[in-house]
């Protein structure tokens, strides 16, 4: 039975040793690589006499210190470390083993796929390569040479600049790697195959050149297009907004099918899930296009927020990836709309981070201990941690940021530091105290505002009263009150907004509130009308509003703060959705409010594709206090059945206004069409209309972009599904053999809600084109399942039953995309007693299964504690 051990931030030390210079050697074969490792390690505790070695499946071969060979008596070698006496303050430790990348399938450390050898190190795959001390705190310089056969990989990459190539004998050649900045392990990589790539350059602002390249399969180099255009926007973007130019001669993306994660920001090569760099108009979405862009912005400004300047340890890592989500979040924002980006935004952080912390595996994005790190890899230390740092963005104003992070980089380059050290930097210029705001790194779970006023006219005075509602943790133990920022208008009749006039409040900028305390309560001067309430605008702080004055309808038609307007709609959404789950007819104010919408023609498409989004279901299963699915779903189809026939013909004529099939551009004009567009016939499938239906089919068959096409595909699997067999048929014959595009079909066919959805995934395991061990395809097939409540939540119970199948097999595979699954189950606490008994068992039966990981372990175990 594997042992799982819990490990506290309170526990951290230093390392005892550091590594000043590696030099690697590989020698890949077939099936085995050989790896030499020559450290040159120094002392840092001068009380120390033995150095710890992090190692994982390895087979060791020789070590030498100071040139002297060890035999076994002179060190000790345990399942996961390696001890050797040192009594010195410098050594030069050489050590040979051997490892086997075929037999990797968790894909951690050195593994091979298809054709490729590849790394996955972050955050602690190092350590299944060579015996090293594996922990971020240790920055280290590295050399790498790669020897391997010609024919089978004409391609060797690592980290830094190239230093030379060279042909051996036997059909081999090596290439000599030099990263001449010192990084952590979690940052080396390597890759070595027979890979086709397109190539480009960037001229630095100081005027060096940069060679860049994005290496894939053979075949798939025009697809790389899209993502160097990204690659050299991120670079401009870099230098103009934060003044970070890029540090090496060369800069390498490599393109992979199995990763578990999205990318990896490997100092100077890029490894990528293919996902994230492959696109080409007739096989990606317009999403797909967005998240390559970002994913590739994000992976770049790591080379600053991440790599020169890296974590202390794994606690900290909201430093590298909230800051780093927020700084891909702006450039996408500058690159598109910056309204689409926000809405965006924040529609994923309720969706995954709002249901993590009010879960039984919520956590602080500073979180204290952990069983496996890997399971921090969540939407609450990256999107919770990029909102934290958009509030002391908002605090500081553009400019005092830039300055702050000016400062953040002079002080820390070439650092491994905390959230302590940035948040020092950001104090320099803050024009508040931020000691309270630190609370947002140690607290968990989302604050509530519940807001209320009273208008004063005898004085023209507004009483602004807000309330912190801060919920227990995990624990049961009370939470503190935050310090937030919150960005609010006081609308008059036409929409204009009252200037804020106070004597008691901080006003850090014209309409940002400064919040501190439990209760506020607020004076606004100078009102000569009792106003309508414009609450977060923007988003400024991660939290759930309660309040029972906010006038839906006039903001969704007035308020000029885009986030409002889209919120009012949303919330209104709720509430008419929420009623009618109760057994009250539709809202008519609703049903005219999203008319008028609808039909104002002033709203630029995508806005309005986002503002006429009905809330989704997991959306309403987080406000439920026992979940059911089938009274949300019944809710959710009538009301959208009620929409499409009241302005079936404004919608139908809007529709064909908007289509236009042979146009797949990724212009924002563009996608904002296909995004309204496909709203439409969202709703107009839900009417049940035959001539509807076949329009639908229609535009299956005759449109260019994938964007159109997925989504009728996905409208006939769930509203006409006599006419859906024959399109996913077409579907498949038309992708079969091209991975990423299958991935979309795993998806549309897991995510249906007819019957029969649960049978129909089992079955598909069996495909030709499904690969369990290929991490896109599982979370495409079994994740896509796991997250379509309809059928997950089925009251027979088969769903939960089958996802823990899955969870116990892919567990011995590859634990990290098994503890992903396991998320699956934490709504236990609110489910119905049948449906908890049901779920209860088959948690149980995971929590028991002999040899479970730590990553699955840690997960089912703190949603059956939470129970």
């Amino acid at each position: 039975m594997q042992e799982h051990k819990t490990i506290y931030y309170k526990d951290y030390l230093p390392s005892d040793y550091t590594v000043v210079n590696c030099s690697l050697e590989f020698i890949i074969e077939e099936s085995s690589t050989r790896v030499e490792n020559i450290m040159e390690i120094r002392r840092q505790n001068p009380s120390a006499k033995e150095l710890r070695l992090d190692g994982e499946k390895l087979d060791l071969e020789l070590i030498w210190v100071n040139d002297v060979l060890l035999d076994e008596t002179m060190y000790t070698k345990e399942e996961n470390a390696l001890l050797i006496p040192l009594d010195t303050d410098e050594a030069r430790i050489r050590i040979i083993n051997r490892i086997y990348p075929d037999e990797n399938t968790e894909l951690e450390g050195l593994y091979r796929s298809g054709g490729i050898w590849c790394t996955q190190n972050e955050p602690e795959g190092f350590r299944r390569i060579t015996y090293f001390i594996d922990r971020p705190d240790v920055m280290t310089k590295f050399t790498t040479k790669i020897i391997a056969s010609k024919e089978r990989c004409p391609v060797l990459l690592s980290n830094g600049n190239l230093r030379g190539t060279a042909t051996l004998d036997n059909g081999k050649h090596l290439a000599l790697w030099e990263d001449p900045i010192p990084k952590p392990s979690y940052l080396f990589a390597l890759v070595a195959g027979d890979l086709g790539s397109i190539t480009d350059t960037f001229t630095t602002m100081s005027g060096k050149k940069v060679d860049l390249a994005i290496y894939c399969d053979r075949g798939n180099e025009d697809k790389c297009h899209h993502a160097m255009r990204s690659l050299k926007k991120s670079m401009e973007w870099d230098e103009y907004t934060y003044g970070r130019e890029y540090d090496l001669e060369i800069y390498n993306i490599v393109a992979v099918d199995s990763f578990n994660m999205g990318a990896m920001e490997n100092k100077g090569l890029n490894i990528f899930n293919s996902h994230y760099v492959l696109a080409d108009e007739d096989t990606a979405t317009d999403a797909d296009f967005m998240g390559i862009e970002s994913v590739i912005a994000h992976e770049y400004f790591h080379n600053w927020t991440g790599n020169r300047i890296t974590c202390r340890n794994w606690f900290e890592l909201t430093l590298k990836e909230g800051l780093t989500v927020f700084r891909d979040q702006c450039f996408s924002a500058d690159m598109n709309s910056e309204l689409t980006q926000r809405l965006d935004d924040v529609r994923a952080l309720r969706e995954r981070q709002f249901v993590e912390d009010a879960g039984p595996t919520a956590h602080p994005i500073k979180p204290d201990h952990y069983m496996e790190i890997n399971n921090f890899y969540t939407a609450t230390v990256y999107e919770k941690g990029a909102e934290v740092i958009r509030m002391m963005y908002t605090v500081l104003g553009r400019e005092k940021f830039r300055e702050a992070t000016d400062s953040y980089f002079e002080w820390y380059d070439g650092k491994a530091v905390g959230t302590e050290e940035f948040l020092k930097a950001m104090q320099s210029q803050s024009p508040v105290d931020l000691s309270q705001f630190k609370r947002w790194y140690s607290q968990e779970r989302t604050p509530v505002l519940n807001v209320s006023s009273q208008y004063r006219p005898e004085s023209a005075e507004l009483v602004l009263k807000i309330n912190q509602i801060i919920p227990n943790n995990t624990k049961n133990h009370e939470q503190l009150p935050y310090a937030m920022p919150f960005r609010i208008a006081l609308l008059a009749e036409d929409g204009s907004e009252y200037p804020l006039k106070s004597d008691d409040v901080t006003l850090v900028h014209r309409d940002v509130v400064w919040l501190e305390k439990s209760v506020h309560e607020i004076v606004f001067k100078d009102i000569s009308s009792a106003p309508r309430l414009s609450l977060n605008r923007g988003f400024s702080a991660p939290v759930i509003i309660e309040c029972d004055e906010l006038d839906y309808p006039f903001l969704m038609a007035n308020d000029r703060d885009g986030f409002v307007r889209y919120e009012a709609a949303h919330q209104f959404g709720i509430e008419t959705l929420e009623a009618m789950m109760n057994g009250a007819e539709v809202n008519e104010h609703y049903i005219e409010s999203y008319g008028a919408i609808l039909c104002d023609g002033s709203i630029e498409a995508m806005f309005k594709s986002q503002i006429l989004e009905l809330p989704t279901l997991t959306t309403l299963m987080q406000r439920q206090a026992v979940i059911d699915v089938d009274v949300i779903f019944n809710a959710h189809e009538k009301l959208k059945q009620v929409l499409a026939r009241r302005y079936f013909s404004e919608m139908l004529s809007m529709l064909e206004g908007l289509y236009n099939p042979s146009n797949a551009h990724i212009d924002g004009v563009s996608m904002g069409k296909r995004a309204l567009k496909n709203r439409l016939l969202g709703l107009l499938m839900s009417a049940g209309d035959e001539s509807v239906n076949a329009l639908c089919l229609s535009h299956y068959h005759e449109s260019l972009s994938m964007s159109e096409r997925l989504t009728a595909l996905d409208l006939l699997e769930n509203y006409a599904p006599d006419l859906a067999s024959g399109a996913l048929d077409d579907f498949y014959r038309r992708y079969q053999d091209q991975t990423l595009v299958m991935n979309k079909y795993f998806a549309v066919c897991a995510s249906s809600r007819r019957e029969g959805t649960m049978e129909r995934v089992a079955a598909l395991q069996e495909n030709s084109a499904y690969d369990v061990k290929v991490p896109n395809l599982v979370r495409s097939l079994i994740g896509s399942f796991a997250r379509n409540p309809v059928a997950f939540y089925h009251r027979s119970g088969t769903g939960f039953r089958f996802v823990a199948e899955k969870v116990i097999e892919i567990d011995a595979i590859n634990p990290q995309i098994a503890s992903g699954l396991a998320g699956a189950f934490k709504n236990y606490p609110k489910l119905s007693h049948e449906q908890k008994a049901q779920m209860g068992i088959e948690l149980e039966r995971i929590k028991n299964h002999p040899d479970l990981s730590n990553n699955v372990y840690e997960i089912v175990s703190k949603i059956l504690e939470a129970s």
